[in-house]
């Protein structure tokens, strides 16, 4: 094994330690904005809808650090919170896969499409983080009231199933719009920091 192999096993080590580090205080930092910045709303039936500012976190973790370790920290993060709440542990599952694709678009669209961590401050950076910040959040504003529409008419029956879809689709957008303004500005602001830091790589 030659010097130059033995050195990027030990660097891939040290970030692959480093990322999932990472990861766990998104996970955290989800779980706490998903369930002690909640506000639930009862839609009948019920069942409930909730504004609260998880989204922001595999949001903001994705124009950080990617859009797979942020989808990760984000969605592990609220899918432990569904599971500790008897009203949404059912859609644990949903919450995983939906939440981790939030960040893997957000991630995509700013660091293969953007190439975000090339453009200086400025106006082009935050047009970048906005816009891909809402392709992520748009994604989760469409898939997820589909999802639980379909599954209260398996449920609930189709007459309660269209109240809250109506609900589910207002909690959406409206958490959409706060976690797309709270993660441009955490990115905004903590990106220089960070980089500073050598925590961005």
């Amino acid at each position: 094994m030659t010097e130059t192999t033995e050195k990027k096993k030990k660097l891939l080590g040290k970030d692959l330690t480093r990322m999932i580090v990472i990861v766990a205080m998104l996970a955290a930092l989800s779980y706490v904005c998903f369930t002690f910045i909640q506000f639930k709303i009862p839609i009948g039936g019920g069942d409930y809808t909730s504004l609260h500012l998880g989204n922001m976190v595999p949001v903001l973790g994705a124009l950080l650090f990617g859009g797979v370790w942020g989808g990760l920290g984000g969605s592990i993060g609220m899918t432990i919170g569904d599971l500790f709440d008897p009203v949404y542990v059912v859609y644990a599952p949903r919450t995983f896969v939906l939440k981790f694709f939030i960040g893997l678009i957000t991630g995509l669209v700013a660091h293969k499409g953007f190439k975000i961590k090339t453009i200086p401050a400025g106006k082009k950076r935050t047009v970048a983080t906005l816009v891909s910040a809402f392709c992520g959040l748009a994604f989760n504003a469409i898939v997820e009231p589909i999802f639980k529409y379909f599954y209260a008419i398996l449920v609930l029956g189709k007459p309660a199933a269209e109240v809250t879809l109506a609900w589910n689709i207002a909690a959406c957008v409206i958490n959409g719009v706060v976690s797309l303004v709270v993660a441009t500005l955490l990115y905004l602001a903590l990106r220089p920091a960070l980089e500073k830091a050598k925590l961005l790589k």
